[in-house]
């Protein structure tokens, strides 16, 4: 036992002594809200106040069940002003005492006053989102127990600061919600390190230690991440009095750092004496060089970009701005997953492992100072940009500052950015022609008198199609996307915004509130709950690009894509296909591989499905799927290969072992076939009742035509062979819209309606019939799913056999259950509705058809943009949908898909009218 401890602390010893030289971390808090220690708290107003008790450290004081919550719109009398006092008992040991020592804190809301065994650790810092740190080496006491205490004010006592932080269209929190340290360190120590690393090779770095009586030598080792070194040291001598040098060298063929190729390499920092490590710093960099050329766009690595982006909070529902290391990895992924290459940071610096993660997995960064439309004074703001600058300056996903938010920009800061940035990254305001930018928010998609696409500056709106609950986001984007892609002052843009900030309130039983629909902006809910939107961005943001294609007779295998991507050949992707029978045949399902093309980015060439089998147009659908190179499905297409008119052959049955018969009662013709019972209006050839052997069917009264007349008349009935036929007489005034019921002796029902938009510009255009929502529990469907669509919104779903349970769900809202029930859903074949009672299913042979269930609730907003249009009736089969707009944007602003339906025909001239064909089964 003696020798193991004995050995133990050899090794112990060996260990220190190898790592004496590196900056060590003691946490005094926890990481994130995945790993917190408890401080001791008292809360001086509002819940739980006047006591002192216990919180968790990182946190915000709100999610544990103190003081008050406010939305950043609340009136000045109405926010809470409650102040956080926290206390830490911590050990100091003996061996600190010939180490410099500083007290680091990540972020406090907002105002922190420190003190460390009773004396102040300095001055009070004023602003939530940056680091910034005390030395306390002078005030601890060693080898025994030490106080730290924080006096937290979550309101600000620089007015200055309300304005940058606090008065926003976001919640606002109290406590010390990031991470609490001790940063151990030699007595000569390195201080900062800035670096520059461009595409070039070129790598410059500027290091600023501790002032020195003696002359050192700073050395510098670029490795590989893998501990490869990478050419030879950099040494300069550092002169006894100086605490600044600059060590600089070119190396050959670095892999460079792009949002597509996120190489990094480490920079390994050494303060030597007489040879010997004093101190060590290790920093992560990447090689790239980011240029804007005026009156045309932004490069990278010589390359023009186009960010796809979008706006991002930091957010989780149960600790609010308390994050987590999963959390920003989680996020990171969902925003790859959809096809992004950007993000913005809105509307303040976000957590050091949130761009750790930008780093290694590939975002373009624009970092922002805060100020959402007011801003620091000028010596606030100064002292904030520079511990932005100092945290966040050697991310290579940071390649762009932004100095405020909407009106929010002190103008005296934008000089100061290139002063403190080694790198001079370009600074922008967010919403403002300013720099060679213009960033405008939310604009219409034809927007602009002598600027915006009219003007001369690069276009790169840092919001846009501002979400709100189904609305903005992939809701527009198509006609966005695709007029700023081939637009070369456009640089992209910027998303409003990434997730649901529904929050938690322990004041209200753990309701999640998003305070009305001001805090549901997102793609994804407050849990990461995806929405249909998520999938819409992930085709239409798709680096590979696919081309419409029919699939006929003749088709080869092969398939028109252009290469989106800025930095990667398709070559080095990977395309698979597969052959999915869905009920026409019943066939095994086949897959196999693609030839991925030689195209470099913004080429146009064909992918071939190698090794189709030759029946494969027995089957129903062919899937296309990409991957990128690191493996991750880019998307995967659907291409039908079975049109709606052979599947319906295959699938109605229409003979019977007698004819259908018919009665007239009263205003009814009654009709009777294979068990089935039906009704229709004798005036106007309307469903009135649905009867089985198993009692009623309540789908009736319909088809109403909308927006149409629904004038049927002269409704006559006739035999044709063994199947019955009820149907109107055609007139060019009073009834020119006609319908035709056929009724077969199987007991399945044919409805064919051949009818006009009622004028030029319409909504929508279709058929309604009446059913109880009371009586629905589901659908089971072939179509596109499963999330229900808008005109300006079809992209990002899958054709296949979907099935959905009821649900009463309103985006963005509680419980955030998706998809959707209600709604418009795409690209009908069949439908088989599952009732309380009994089933039954429609089915068509028109293209392109939509079914409606019944409408989302009707949510206004105070600009009226927001406005969904469903025609009267619950289940409906349209052939023309109505868009949806946004918070900021009507829908007829935001695109040519999000327009009218235009349809011109005057003279009612039959051979001109839409028609639809549909065939139900009430007896299965």
């Amino acid at each position: 036992m003696t020798k193991k401890i004995l050995l133990f602390l050899f090794l112990l010893s060996s260990f220190k002594a190898l790592y004496a030289q590196e900056t060590q971390r003691v946490y005094l808090s926890g990481k994130g809200n995945d790993q917190t220690v408890s401080w001791d708290f008292f809360c001086t107003e509002g819940r739980n106040a006047g006591k002192w008790t216990n919180i968790p450290v990182p946190s915000n004081w709100e999610l544990q069940g103190f003081g008050k919550y406010n939305y950043g719109f609340a009136k000045d009398s109405s926010r809470g002003k409650e102040k956080g006092l926290y206390k830490y008992r911590f050990q100091a040991p003996k061996s600190w005492q010939s180490k410099a020592l500083n007290l680091v804190f990540e972020g406090v809301m907002t105002d922190a006053e420190v003190k460390i065994n009773g004396k102040s650790a300095g001055e009070i810092h004023h602003g939530a989102y940056y680091a910034f740190k005390y030395s306390i080496a002078q005030l601890l006491n060693y080898g025994a127990e030490n106080l730290l205490e924080v006096t937290v004010s979550k309101h600000s006592a620089n007015q200055s600061v309300n304005e940058a932080e606090r008065k926003g269209d976001f919640w606002i929190f109290g406590g010390i919600f990031r991470p609490v340290y001790i940063e151990v360190l030699p007595i000569q120590h390195i201080t900062r390190v800035s670096v520059d690393a461009k595409a070039n090779g070129n790598l410059k770095a500027v290091i600023r230690t501790t002032s020195n009586n003696t002359s050192l030598t700073l050395s510098a080792q670029l490795h590989t991440l893998n501990g490869q070194k990478v050419g030879t040291p950099i040494q300069a001598t550092l002169k006894a009095g100086q605490s600044e040098l600059t060590l600089e060298k070119l190396y050959q063929n670095v892999q460079l750092w792009t949002s597509e190729t996120p190489n990094r390499y480490k920079l390994t920092i050494s303060l030597l004496q007489n040879g010997k490590a004093v101190h060590v710093v290790e920093k992560k960099i990447g090689f790239r060089t980011v240029e804007v050329k005026l009156r045309d766009g932004v490069y990278v690595n010589g390359t023009k970009v186009k960010f796809k982006g979008v706006n991002r909070h930091s957010f989780w529902p149960t600790s609010g701005r308390t994050t987590s290391k999963a959390v920003s990895l989680l996020d990171v992924q969902l925003m790859k997953d959809m096809n992004m290459n950007a993000v913005r940071m809105s509307h303040y610096p976000p957590d050091d492992h949130f761009l750790d993660t930008c780093d290694s997995l590939g975002l373009f960064v624009m970092d922002e100072l805060a100020g959402w439309h007011g801003n620091y004074d000028t010596p606030t703001g100064t002292k904030r940009l520079e511990e932005l600058m100092e945290h966040d300056e050697n991310h290579p996903s940071v390649i762009f500052w932004i100095n405020g938010n909407e009106g929010g920009h002190n103008y005296e800061l934008d000089p100061i950015f290139p002063q403190k940035d080694l790198q001079k990254r370009p600074v922008i305001h967010a919403w403002e022609d300013f720099a060679g930018f213009d960033t405008q928010h939310y604009r219409d998609y034809n927007y602009g008198i002598g600027n915006y696409d009219h003007g001369h500056s690069i276009v790169l709106p840092t919001e846009f199609l501002h979400g709100m609950y189904d609305g903005g986001h992939g809701a527009g984007l198509e006609d966005y996307w695709e007029h700023m892609w081939a637009t070369p002052l456009c640089a992209g843009g910027f998303l409003w915004d990434f997730v649901d900030q529904g929050i938690v309130r322990t004041d209200k039983n753990g309701i999640l509130d998003t305070d009305g629909n001001r805090a549901a902006d997102g793609i994804v809910g407050p849990y990461r709950e995806k929405e249909g939107s998520y999938f819409t961005i992930k085709e239409v943001w798709s680096p590979i690009k696919f081309e419409a294609k029919e699939i006929t007779s003749d088709f080869d295998g092969k398939f028109t894509i252009e290469n989106r991507y800025h930095f990667t050949n398709t070559s080095q992707c990977r395309f698979t296909w597969k052959l999915k029978s869905l009920g026409l045949h019943q066939l095994p399902e086949l897959s196999g591989k693609a030839l991925s093309p030689n195209l470099k980015p913004l080429e146009k060439g064909t992918v071939a499905c190698q090794q189709l089998p030759h029946n494969w147009q027995e089957y129903d659908v062919l899937y296309v799927s990409a991957f990128d190179p690191f493996g991750k499905e880019i998307f995967t297409w659907s291409f039908k290969i079975t049109l709606p008119k052979t599947m319906v052959q295959a699938i109605i049955q229409t003979s019977g072992s007698t004819k259908p018969t018919l009665q007239e009662q009263d205003s009814l013709f009654v009709v009777k076939s294979n068990g089935l019972t039906i009704s229709f209006s004798k005036k106007s050839g309307l469903l009135k009742s649905v009867q089985t052997e198993k009692g009623a069917i309540p789908f009736n009264n319909g088809p109403i035509v909308q927006e149409g007349s629904t004038n049927f008349k002269n409704i006559t009935t006739r035999f044709e062979g063994e199947n019955l036929i009820i149907e109107s007489t055609y007139d060019k005034k009073e009834a020119f819209n006609t319908l035709q019921w056929t009724i077969y002796p199987s007991g399945w029902v044919k409805l064919k309606v051949k009818y006009f938009p009622a004028a030029y510009l319409t909504n929508y255009f279709g058929l309604n019939f009446s059913f109880p929502e009371s009586e629905i529990k589901g659908v089971e469907y072939l179509g596109n799913g499963p999330y229900r669509v808008w005109k300006n919104r079809l992209k990002g779903n899958q054709f296949g056999i979907w099935k959905k349970d009821y649900n009463t769900t309103e985006t963005g809202e509680i419980p955030f259950v998706y998809p959707e029930f209600k709604g418009y859903h795409s690209n009908m074949y069949w439908c088989k509705f599952i009732t309380k009672g009994q089933p039954f299913t429609v089915v068509t042979e028109t293209e392109d058809v939509f079914f409606r269930l019944f409408s989302p609730a009707f949510k206004t907003d105070s600009y009226q943009n927001y406005v969904i249009n469903f025609p009267s009736g619950d289940i409906s089969f349209m052939q023309g949908i109505s868009a949806i707009g946004s918070k900021t944007n009507r829908a007829d602003n935001t695109g040519p898909m999000s327009m009218k339906h235009v349809f011109y025909d005057y003279e009612k001239e039959p051979k001109r009218a839409v028609e639809m064909v549909l065939y139900f089964d009430f007896l299965k």
